[in-house]
């Protein structure tokens, strides 16, 4: 292990687990996976709703005096108007946000004061430093707004396995928070960062393959080679996607994270050879590194109005 000489101690390899890391933290983060989730099913909703409408307006089936694929066309519609009424009412999305926001703030507080990094320093009396952390964790529930319920007792700001690493030595805090924040952090960011560039590549060329159909489909009609005009549901089909590629942010997220794994490389190598003196800030250094992608991942959603 880089920047560590000797056995770490029994059982820390374990040491700092989302599991063990403050109640606000998990409140936080399972708040913002719900806000994630049903974000993205109604967003799913509306859009498929677009199509289903599309697609019925573009058919027409007579049953005596009814026309069975305006029903599925109403349908649609209703589909995406109860999707489109619900976020309006509900912004699960600001769930989404907000919870990210808190639980990465707890986080990284959390992992400072673990490992005595800035302003969590060896300079600080560890009564002192609790205190801090405990303001610092409340100006961040400040920030739940309703969204988050802030959990209460002994390990709602500061767990035993925080208070275990904080009394460990230089060298083996080094190690822990080498292995288990920033490698595995970093590893986390370049995992997702390919992710999002394939599935950025497979929908930018999915959108060129529609466009391309419903060009066809179009010219196909205007030459006379049919009477079926299903470029109005190609174009539903492309809007949606369109939509769908806006809301997930492929492209952006893949740039944000590889430059995110790349500074989280060189906090590793500032971090392995800090001394005494200079820890403190390296820690708060590499922190940085990852609440910047954050910052930028709020703004970037905020910006688009979700």
């Amino acid at each position: 292990m880089r920047g560590f000489v000797g056995p770490l101690p029994e059982g820390s390899e374990d040491w700092l687990t989302d599991d063990q890391l403050p109640g606000l933290f998990r409140a936080a983060d399972r708040a913002s996976m719900a806000g994630q989730r049903y974000t993205l099913w109604w967003n799913q909703l509306r859009l498929g709703g677009a199509v289903v409408a599309a697609v019925g307006g573009a058919f027409s089936f007579m049953a005596g005096r009814f026309d069975l694929w305006g029903f599925v066309g109403l349908a649609g519609f209703l589909a995406a108007l109860v999707a489109e009424l619900v976020m309006l009412a509900q912004r699960p999305e600001q769930e989404w946000y907000t919870g990210r926001a808190i639980a990465e703030s707890a986080k990284t507080l959390a992992w400072k004061y673990a490992v005595r990094g800035a302003p969590f320093d060896d300079t600080l009396p560890d009564k002192d430093a609790r205190l801090l952390l405990a303001e610092r964790l409340r100006e961040v529930t400040a920030k739940a707004q309703g969204r988050v319920t802030v959990p209460t007792g002994p390990h709602a700001f500061v767990t035993e396995a925080m208070l275990a690493l904080r009394e460990q030595d230089l060298p083996t805090r080094r190690a822990i928070y080498l292995r288990n924040r920033v490698d595995d952090q970093r590893a986390w960011y370049e995992r997702k960062a390919e992710a999002n560039r394939r599935r950025a590549v497979w929908w930018q060329l999915s959108l060129v393959a529609g466009e391309i159909a419903a060009i066809l489909i179009a010219a196909g009609r205007a030459f006379g080679i049919w009477e079926a005009d299903w470029s109005g549901i190609m174009a539903a089909l492309v809007a949606a996607g369109a939509a769908w590629l806006v809301l997930k942010q492929h492209s952006s997220l893949a740039t944000a994270y590889a430059v995110t794994t790349n500074e989280l490389g060189l906090a590793a190598e500032q971090l392995s050879t800090a001394s005494d003196d200079d820890w403190s800030q390296a820690v708060a250094d590499a922190e940085e590194a990852i609440s910047r992608e954050h910052t930028m991942w709020l703004a970037s959603r905020n910006d688009r109005g979700h």
